[in-house]
Protein backbone atom coordinates (compact mmCIF):
# COMPACT_ATOMS: atom_id res chain seq x y z
CA UNK A 1 0.00 0.00 0.00
CA UNK A 2 1.23 3.48 -0.83
CA UNK A 3 2.12 5.36 2.36
CA UNK A 4 1.68 9.11 2.90
CA UNK A 5 5.47 9.33 3.25
CA UNK A 6 5.98 7.90 -0.25
CA UNK A 7 3.56 10.39 -1.75
CA UNK A 8 5.14 13.24 0.20
CA UNK A 9 8.57 12.26 -1.13
CA UNK A 10 7.25 12.07 -4.70
CA UNK A 11 5.67 15.51 -4.37
CA UNK A 12 8.89 16.98 -2.96
CA UNK A 13 10.96 15.56 -5.84
CA UNK A 14 8.44 16.92 -8.31
CA UNK A 15 8.53 20.35 -6.66
CA UNK A 16 12.34 20.47 -6.73
CA UNK A 17 12.42 19.66 -10.44
CA UNK A 18 9.71 22.23 -11.19
CA UNK A 19 11.57 24.89 -9.19
CA UNK A 20 14.65 24.17 -11.31
CA UNK A 21 12.58 24.64 -14.49
CA UNK A 22 13.38 21.19 -15.90
CA UNK A 23 11.33 18.54 -17.64
CA UNK A 24 11.80 14.95 -16.54
CA UNK A 25 13.96 14.32 -19.62
CA UNK A 26 16.18 17.34 -18.87
CA UNK A 27 16.55 16.27 -15.24
CA UNK A 28 17.56 12.76 -16.31
CA UNK A 29 20.12 14.26 -18.70
CA UNK A 30 21.58 16.54 -16.00
CA UNK A 31 21.87 13.65 -13.55
CA UNK A 32 23.40 11.36 -16.18
CA UNK A 33 25.98 14.01 -17.10
CA UNK A 34 26.83 14.26 -13.39
CA UNK A 35 27.94 10.63 -13.47
CA UNK A 36 24.80 8.77 -12.35
CA UNK A 37 23.00 7.53 -15.42
CA UNK A 38 19.24 7.99 -14.99
CA UNK A 39 16.37 7.52 -17.44
CA UNK A 40 13.36 9.82 -17.78
CA UNK A 41 11.18 6.78 -17.04
CA UNK A 42 12.88 6.32 -13.67
CA UNK A 43 12.33 9.99 -12.81
CA UNK A 44 8.67 9.60 -13.74
CA UNK A 45 8.28 6.56 -11.47
CA UNK A 46 9.79 8.46 -8.53
CA UNK A 47 7.53 11.50 -9.03
CA UNK A 48 4.13 9.99 -9.73
CA UNK A 49 1.65 10.59 -6.93
CA UNK A 50 -0.31 7.40 -7.57
CA UNK A 51 1.81 4.48 -6.28
CA UNK A 52 5.22 6.19 -6.53
CA UNK A 53 8.38 4.12 -6.59
CA UNK A 54 10.83 5.28 -3.87
CA UNK A 55 14.12 6.17 -5.51
CA UNK A 56 17.39 4.42 -4.51
CA UNK A 57 19.21 6.21 -1.71
CA UNK A 58 22.19 6.78 -4.01
CA UNK A 59 19.99 8.96 -6.23
CA UNK A 60 19.10 11.42 -3.46
CA UNK A 61 22.30 13.46 -3.43
CA UNK A 62 21.99 15.04 -6.92
CA UNK A 63 18.55 16.35 -5.98
CA UNK A 64 20.18 18.28 -3.14
CA UNK A 65 22.32 20.10 -5.74
CA UNK A 66 19.44 21.08 -8.04
CA UNK A 67 19.54 24.71 -6.82
CA UNK A 68 23.08 24.96 -8.25
CA UNK A 69 22.02 24.35 -11.87
CA UNK A 70 23.72 26.59 -14.43
CA UNK A 71 24.51 26.77 -18.11
CA UNK A 72 22.76 25.51 -21.22
CA UNK A 73 22.14 22.64 -21.27
CA UNK A 74 21.78 22.91 -17.47
CA UNK A 75 24.45 21.19 -15.38
CA UNK A 76 24.95 20.61 -11.66
CA UNK A 77 27.82 22.19 -9.78
CA UNK A 78 30.08 19.40 -8.54
CA UNK A 79 30.34 18.65 -4.83
CA UNK A 80 33.92 19.90 -4.75
CA UNK A 81 32.93 23.28 -6.23
CA UNK A 82 30.07 24.11 -3.85
CA UNK A 83 30.42 27.41 -1.99
CA UNK A 84 30.02 27.51 1.78
CA UNK A 85 26.42 28.72 1.42
CA UNK A 86 25.63 26.13 -1.25
CA UNK A 87 27.13 23.36 0.90
CA UNK A 88 24.96 24.35 3.88
CA UNK A 89 21.81 24.42 1.74
CA UNK A 90 22.82 21.11 0.12
CA UNK A 91 23.29 19.40 3.49
CA UNK A 92 19.95 20.65 4.82
CA UNK A 93 18.05 19.53 1.72
CA UNK A 94 19.79 16.15 1.66
CA UNK A 95 18.83 15.59 5.31
CA UNK A 96 15.19 16.45 4.52
CA UNK A 97 15.09 14.08 1.53
CA UNK A 98 16.72 11.32 3.56
CA UNK A 99 14.02 11.62 6.24
CA UNK A 100 11.28 11.49 3.61
CA UNK A 101 12.85 8.41 2.00
CA UNK A 102 13.03 6.70 5.39
CA UNK A 103 9.34 7.39 5.93
CA UNK A 104 8.51 6.16 2.42
CA UNK A 105 10.31 2.87 2.98
CA UNK A 106 9.41 2.29 6.60
CA UNK A 107 5.89 0.89 6.30
CA UNK A 108 4.38 3.49 8.60
CA UNK A 109 2.04 2.36 11.35
CA UNK A 110 -1.52 3.60 11.09
CA UNK A 111 -0.90 6.23 13.77
CA UNK A 112 2.26 7.49 12.07
CA UNK A 113 0.52 7.53 8.70
CA UNK A 114 -2.19 9.75 10.16
CA UNK A 115 0.43 12.01 11.69
CA UNK A 116 2.39 12.36 8.44
CA UNK A 117 -0.75 12.88 6.41
CA UNK A 118 -1.94 15.53 8.82
CA UNK A 119 0.87 17.80 7.62
CA UNK A 120 -1.28 18.08 4.50
CA UNK A 121 -4.57 17.91 6.31
CA UNK A 122 -6.74 17.52 3.24
CA UNK A 123 -4.59 14.96 1.45
CA UNK A 124 -5.91 11.38 1.58
CA UNK A 125 -3.51 8.57 0.65
CA UNK A 126 -6.19 5.89 0.30
CA UNK A 127 -8.98 5.45 -2.25
CA UNK A 128 -11.51 7.52 -0.31
CA UNK A 129 -14.19 8.51 -0.95
CA UNK A 130 -14.48 11.94 0.67
CA UNK A 131 -18.00 13.16 1.37
CA UNK A 132 -18.64 16.73 2.49
CA UNK A 133 -21.99 16.99 4.24
CA UNK A 134 -23.30 20.54 4.15
CA UNK A 135 -26.37 21.94 5.90
CA UNK A 136 -29.64 22.68 4.13
CA UNK A 137 -30.48 26.35 3.97
CA UNK A 138 -33.79 27.10 5.70
CA UNK A 139 -36.61 27.22 3.14
CA UNK A 140 -37.24 31.00 3.51
CA UNK A 141 -33.56 31.65 2.73
CA UNK A 142 -33.35 29.48 -0.38
CA UNK A 143 -34.95 31.82 -2.90
CA UNK A 144 -36.70 31.08 -6.21
CA UNK A 145 -33.69 29.43 -7.90
CA UNK A 146 -33.89 26.54 -5.43
CA UNK A 147 -37.17 25.43 -7.05
CA UNK A 148 -36.38 22.55 -9.41
CA UNK A 149 -39.26 23.63 -11.66
CA UNK A 150 -37.64 27.02 -12.20
CA UNK A 151 -35.86 27.10 -15.61
CA UNK A 152 -32.84 28.61 -13.82
CA UNK A 153 -32.85 26.05 -11.01
CA UNK A 154 -29.50 25.99 -9.19
CA UNK A 155 -29.00 23.22 -6.64
CA UNK A 156 -26.54 25.21 -4.56
CA UNK A 157 -29.31 27.60 -3.57
CA UNK A 158 -30.55 24.81 -1.30
CA UNK A 159 -27.29 24.76 0.66
CA UNK A 160 -26.20 26.82 3.64
CA UNK A 161 -22.52 27.65 4.29
CA UNK A 162 -21.83 27.87 0.57
CA UNK A 163 -18.63 29.91 1.08
CA UNK A 164 -17.16 27.17 3.25
CA UNK A 165 -18.37 24.41 0.91
CA UNK A 166 -16.84 25.93 -2.23
CA UNK A 167 -13.57 26.78 -0.44
CA UNK A 168 -13.17 23.27 0.95
CA UNK A 169 -14.35 21.28 -2.06
CA UNK A 170 -11.93 23.05 -4.38
CA UNK A 171 -9.05 22.66 -1.94
CA UNK A 172 -9.60 18.91 -1.44
CA UNK A 173 -9.77 18.35 -5.20
CA UNK A 174 -6.55 20.32 -5.71
CA UNK A 175 -4.70 18.50 -2.91
CA UNK A 176 -5.45 14.97 -4.12
CA UNK A 177 -5.07 12.69 -7.09
CA UNK A 178 -7.77 13.49 -9.68
CA UNK A 179 -9.07 9.93 -9.37
CA UNK A 180 -10.02 10.39 -5.71
CA UNK A 181 -13.82 10.57 -5.48
CA UNK A 182 -14.91 13.77 -3.69
CA UNK A 183 -18.60 14.53 -3.26
CA UNK A 184 -20.77 17.02 -1.41
CA UNK A 185 -24.32 16.41 -0.27
CA UNK A 186 -27.09 18.17 1.57
CA UNK A 187 -27.51 16.87 5.09
CA UNK A 188 -31.15 16.03 4.39
CA UNK A 189 -30.16 13.75 1.50
CA UNK A 190 -27.42 11.74 3.19
CA UNK A 191 -27.79 7.95 3.06
CA UNK A 192 -26.08 5.22 5.08
CA UNK A 193 -23.65 4.53 2.22
CA UNK A 194 -22.35 8.12 2.43
CA UNK A 195 -21.05 7.61 5.96
CA UNK A 196 -18.33 4.99 5.45
CA UNK A 197 -15.64 7.11 3.75
CA UNK A 198 -13.81 10.22 4.91
CA UNK A 199 -16.56 12.46 6.30
CA UNK A 200 -16.45 16.24 6.51
CA UNK A 201 -19.29 17.94 8.37
CA UNK A 202 -19.94 21.62 7.71
CA UNK A 203 -22.17 23.72 9.92
CA UNK A 204 -23.79 23.49 13.29
CA UNK A 205 -26.48 21.48 14.98
CA UNK A 206 -29.43 23.66 13.96
CA UNK A 207 -29.10 23.22 10.18
CA UNK A 208 -27.04 20.03 9.94
CA UNK A 209 -28.72 17.06 11.67
CA UNK A 210 -25.73 14.83 10.85
CA UNK A 211 -23.53 17.16 12.92
CA UNK A 212 -26.07 17.01 15.74
CA UNK A 213 -26.08 13.20 15.65
CA UNK A 214 -22.31 12.75 15.54
CA UNK A 215 -21.52 15.37 18.17
CA UNK A 216 -23.75 13.41 20.55
CA UNK A 217 -22.01 10.17 19.56
CA UNK A 218 -18.45 11.47 20.00
CA UNK A 219 -18.44 11.40 23.77
CA UNK A 220 -14.64 11.65 23.98
CA UNK A 221 -14.72 15.06 22.27
CA UNK A 222 -15.66 17.29 25.21
CA UNK A 223 -16.92 20.20 23.10
CA UNK A 224 -20.71 20.54 22.96
CA UNK A 225 -22.82 22.88 20.87
CA UNK A 226 -25.91 24.13 22.65
CA UNK A 227 -28.80 26.50 22.10
CA UNK A 228 -29.30 29.31 24.61
CA UNK A 229 -32.19 31.78 24.84
CA UNK A 230 -29.86 34.80 24.76
CA UNK A 231 -28.61 34.01 21.24
CA UNK A 232 -31.21 33.37 18.55
CA UNK A 233 -28.82 33.61 15.57
CA UNK A 234 -26.71 30.52 16.34
CA UNK A 235 -25.67 27.88 18.87
CA UNK A 236 -22.75 28.44 21.21
CA UNK A 237 -19.98 26.02 22.21
CA UNK A 238 -19.54 24.75 25.74
CA UNK A 239 -16.99 22.62 27.59
CA UNK A 240 -17.56 21.01 30.99
CA UNK A 241 -20.69 20.89 33.10
CA UNK A 242 -22.22 22.59 36.10
CA UNK A 243 -20.07 25.13 37.85
CA UNK A 244 -17.08 24.05 35.73
CA UNK A 245 -18.85 24.77 32.44
CA UNK A 246 -17.18 27.24 30.08
CA UNK A 247 -19.23 28.86 27.35
CA UNK A 248 -17.69 30.37 24.23
CA UNK A 249 -19.66 33.26 22.81
CA UNK A 250 -19.47 35.51 19.75
CA UNK A 251 -18.46 39.15 20.15
CA UNK A 252 -20.58 42.00 18.83
CA UNK A 253 -19.85 45.67 18.37
CA UNK A 254 -21.99 48.01 20.45
CA UNK A 255 -23.51 51.41 19.83
CA UNK A 256 -23.07 54.24 22.32
CA UNK A 257 -26.25 53.25 24.12
CA UNK A 258 -24.99 49.64 24.43
CA UNK A 259 -27.23 48.13 21.74
CA UNK A 260 -25.84 45.11 19.84
CA UNK A 261 -24.73 45.93 16.30
CA UNK A 262 -22.37 43.97 14.02
CA UNK A 263 -20.66 40.60 14.52
CA UNK A 264 -17.00 41.30 15.27
CA UNK A 265 -15.81 37.86 16.23
CA UNK A 266 -17.24 34.36 15.82
CA UNK A 267 -16.10 31.01 17.24
CA UNK A 268 -15.18 28.05 15.03
CA UNK A 269 -14.72 24.39 15.88
CA UNK A 270 -12.12 22.40 13.94
CA UNK A 271 -11.91 18.74 14.96
CA UNK A 272 -10.62 15.51 13.44
CA UNK A 273 -11.22 12.02 14.81
CA UNK A 274 -11.62 8.52 13.43
CA UNK A 275 -14.88 8.01 11.57
CA UNK A 276 -17.13 6.18 14.08
CA UNK A 277 -18.67 4.23 11.18
CA UNK A 278 -15.30 3.22 9.66
CA UNK A 279 -12.22 3.55 11.85
CA UNK A 280 -9.85 3.44 8.85
CA UNK A 281 -11.31 6.74 7.61
CA UNK A 282 -11.55 10.16 9.23
CA UNK A 283 -14.29 12.47 10.44
CA UNK A 284 -13.58 16.20 10.30
CA UNK A 285 -15.84 18.83 11.83
CA UNK A 286 -15.76 22.40 10.51
CA UNK A 287 -18.34 24.12 12.62
CA UNK A 288 -19.16 27.55 13.97
CA UNK A 289 -21.67 29.51 15.97
CA UNK A 290 -22.51 31.33 12.75
CA UNK A 291 -21.51 30.82 9.11
CA UNK A 292 -18.42 33.02 9.58
CA UNK A 293 -17.22 30.60 12.23
CA UNK A 294 -17.70 27.68 9.84
CA UNK A 295 -15.74 29.46 7.11
CA UNK A 296 -13.00 30.41 9.58
CA UNK A 297 -12.64 26.78 10.69
CA UNK A 298 -12.30 25.71 7.04
CA UNK A 299 -9.84 28.45 6.12
CA UNK A 300 -7.58 27.52 9.04
CA UNK A 301 -6.31 24.68 6.83
CA UNK A 302 -7.00 26.02 3.32
CA UNK A 303 -5.73 29.61 3.32
CA UNK A 304 -2.42 29.51 1.43
CA UNK A 305 -0.96 32.29 3.59
CA UNK A 306 -1.15 30.39 6.88
CA UNK A 307 -2.15 26.78 6.27
CA UNK A 308 1.37 25.35 6.17
CA UNK A 309 2.29 26.77 9.55
CA UNK A 310 -1.10 25.78 10.99
CA UNK A 311 -0.78 22.23 9.66
CA UNK A 312 2.76 21.91 10.96
CA UNK A 313 1.61 23.03 14.40
CA UNK A 314 -1.25 20.51 14.46
CA UNK A 315 1.01 17.69 13.27
CA UNK A 316 3.53 18.51 15.99
CA UNK A 317 1.11 19.06 18.86
CA UNK A 318 -1.31 16.23 18.07
CA UNK A 319 0.92 13.33 16.97
CA UNK A 320 -1.94 10.81 17.16
CA UNK A 321 -3.85 12.75 14.51
CA UNK A 322 -6.96 13.38 16.61
CA UNK A 323 -7.75 16.84 17.93
CA UNK A 324 -10.43 19.40 18.58
CA UNK A 325 -9.83 23.13 18.82
CA UNK A 326 -12.09 26.11 19.29
CA UNK A 327 -10.70 29.07 17.40
CA UNK A 328 -11.34 32.78 17.42
CA UNK A 329 -12.61 33.93 14.00
CA UNK A 330 -12.33 37.72 13.63
CA UNK A 331 -14.83 39.35 11.29
CA UNK A 332 -13.82 42.50 9.40
CA UNK A 333 -16.31 44.38 7.24
CA UNK A 334 -18.50 41.29 7.26
CA UNK A 335 -15.75 38.89 6.11
CA UNK A 336 -14.26 36.07 8.18
CA UNK A 337 -10.49 36.19 8.69
CA UNK A 338 -8.43 33.00 8.73
CA UNK A 339 -7.26 32.05 12.25
CA UNK A 340 -3.49 31.91 12.70
CA UNK A 341 -2.84 29.11 15.20
CA UNK A 342 0.70 30.32 15.83
CA UNK A 343 -0.92 33.12 17.86
CA UNK A 344 -2.07 31.48 21.13
CA UNK A 345 -4.75 34.16 21.52
CA UNK A 346 -6.62 32.59 18.59
CA UNK A 347 -6.96 29.24 20.38
CA UNK A 348 -9.83 29.33 22.86
CA UNK A 349 -9.76 25.64 23.80
CA UNK A 350 -7.79 22.56 22.73
CA UNK A 351 -8.44 18.84 23.13
CA UNK A 352 -6.78 16.54 24.15
CA UNK A 353 -6.11 18.84 27.07
CA UNK A 354 -2.76 17.15 27.80
CA UNK A 355 -1.44 18.24 24.37
CA UNK A 356 1.23 20.89 24.14
CA UNK A 357 -1.23 23.23 22.47
CA UNK A 358 -2.28 25.78 25.05
CA UNK A 359 -5.22 28.16 24.70
CA UNK A 360 -4.53 31.86 24.83
CA UNK A 361 -5.20 33.70 28.05
CA UNK A 362 -8.23 35.87 28.28
CA UNK A 363 -9.92 37.92 25.61
CA UNK A 364 -12.42 40.72 25.42
CA UNK A 365 -15.13 40.84 28.08
CA UNK A 366 -18.11 38.67 27.21
CA UNK A 367 -16.08 35.90 25.56
CA UNK A 368 -16.97 33.39 28.25
CA UNK A 369 -20.03 33.02 30.45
Amino acid sequence: MTTPGAVQLAQRLRDLRAAAGLTQEELADAFSHDGRRVSAGAVSSWERLKRPEPLPESRLEPYARLPTLHGSPPRLVSLAELTTEQQAAHDQLLEELGALLEQARGGSTAAEAVRVASYRSWYFADDGPVVIIAPDAPTPAQGPLSDEFNPNYTALHRYADQDALIELYGHIRAENDPSLPVFFKQASRVTADDLSGHLVLLGGIAWNPVTRRLLRQLSRLPVRQVEIPELVTGEIFAVGHGTAERRFMPVWSRSEDGAQRDLEEDVGLLARVANPFNSSRTLTLCNGIHSRGVLGAVRTLTDARIRQSNEALLAQRFPKGEYGILVRVPVFHGEALSPDLQDPANILYAWPEHSQLRPGAGGPPGRYD
